[in-house]
């Protein structure tokens, strides 16, 4: 843990136990305060498709921390998006607001989730939609539907219909492996007896790039997820390593030592246009770019500890961002710009901190001892990060906050460096 902003983080995957399973489970530790009351009642028909869509959406919304679901059992008849909503019964059950739905099969064999978001409160509609599906997409429709509850309660876009990556350790082999956000659904997009390290999301969610030591040494490679294809972005003289995406998806920003040292360089995703950013005797790494794409944040230790720093993307004179505690590593900027998430070493235990960028004030965000690789949600509601509990590496999340925790766990293995995906584009 130590040494993983100078980028050997094999060191770090030597640690890892062996794992049985590769679905992820999830555990809330906490959830926050003031949540909304909202009746998510059982959809009709929706027992011809298992699991039930109402379930995987109510588990969605309690995962959030931003809401809290009333038990709501069937009724006869069953209730549905078209039927009359008895306002006042469902204040007493203490309801803010309501989701009523239907599963309808239809004449191609498909079928039809459709439903309607109500405010109890102020006894108005806020919407509906209608989703078509097959038996496989159960999942990704109760997700949309959530996203779509999410947004018209709380403005913001959700993110229930997202992915994560993470690297997962299965005996001798690692598994670099792609799931819904909430853990369901894992698959494996490499695996390999050597060490894989640093996914990252391009922004169209198609690619991703990543370190795989399978050339017994560190390489970057671009990974299509549609076609398995992958292509080398960068192998040169020692180590290349820590690849983040520009916001057009075009170029990475990478680390690399092939000119002594440690620095920052600008490479093409195809692996052409490799460019130097500056030049210094300290050990540059863990590049990020703004999602403006105006600057880039990174880690140096030219100031006699690791802290972060922040540059313009096509290279200058640095300036430092951090300057709370002796040890401050792997940047990561929220989408809107705003924050700044990284890993603070406080008391000797490294955990998950935020900065405003414009205040300056910082919050510690976590209370585990061992935190590795923040990665916001792209709705810069969640950081996502990796943790050791018990001895084992496990993965957990944490709202912008703080008050919201979850943890999600291998049962029988441990998982690291995790990666949340951008928001699906339609």
């Amino acid at each position: 843990m130590l040494n993983r902003w100078f980028f050997f983080l094999a060191l770090a995957a030597a640690l890892f136990a062996p794992a049985s399973y590769a679905q992820l489970s999830i555990e809330i530790t906490g959830g926050g305060a003031n949540r909304l009351p909202i009746a998510i009642v059982p959809f009709a028909g929706e027992g011809a498709i298992p699991p039930g869509i109402s379930a995987i959406v109510r588990a969605d919304l309690d995962r959030s921390g931003l809401f809290r679901t009333i038990e709501s059992p069937p009724a006869s008849p069953a209730l549905t998006e078209a039927s009359s909503v008895n306002f006042p019964e469902w204040r007493s059950r203490l309801a803010d607001a309501l989701v009523l739905g239907s599963i309808a099969v239809l004449p191609d064999g498909r079928y039809e989730a459709r439903f309607r978001v109500f405010d109890v409160v102020k006894q108005t509609t806020l919407g509906g939609v209608a989703y078509t599906l097959n038996r496989n997409q159960v999942r990704a429709t109760a997700h949309r539907i959530s996203d779509y509850i999410y947004e018209k309660l709380t403005g913001e876009k959700g993110v229930f219909s997202t992915r994560i990556a993470y690297v997962l350790k299965r005996g001798p082999r690692y598994e670099l492996q792609i799931a819904d956000a909430d853990g369901a659904g894992a698959e494996t997009a490499l695996a390999s007896l050597e060490p894989i390290i640093s996914p990252t999301w391009s922004p169209d969610g198609r690619r991703l790039a990543y370190v795989s030591f399978e050339q017994k040494k560190p390489v970057v490679y671009v990974h299509s997820l549609q076609s398995g294809q992958r292509q080398v972005a960068a192998n040169f003289k020692g180590s290349n390593s820590a690849p983040a995406w520009a916001p057009d998806g075009s170029r990475l920003a990478v680390a690399l030592s092939r000119e002594g040292g440690s620095q920052i360089f600008t490479v093409n995703a195809d692996g052409s246009g490799v460019r130097r950013l500056m030049s210094s005797s300290s050990i540059d790494t863990e590049p990020v770019y703004s999602p403006d794409g105006q600057f880039l944040y990174f880690t140096s230790d030219r100031g006699g500890s690791p802290q972060i720093y922040r540059m313009p993307a096509g290279g200058g004179e640095p300036q430092r961002v951090t300057f709370e505690g002796t040890y401050n590593v792997s940047p990561r900027i929220s989408p809107d710009g705003k924050n700044l998430a990284y890993i603070t070493r406080n008391s000797g235990r490294f955990q998950v901190a935020l900065q405003d960028l414009n205040a300056r004030q910082v919050q510690v965000l976590t209370d585990s001892d061992k935190d590795e690789s923040p990665s916001f949600s792209p709705n810069g509601r969640m950081i996502l990060l990796a943790t050791v509990i018990g001895g084992r590496g496990v993965l957990s999340a944490v709202s912008a906050d703080g008050r919201v925790k979850q943890r999600l766990t291998v049962t029988g293995g441990d998982v690291r460096e995790p990666a949340w995906g951008p928001f699906i584009r339609e």
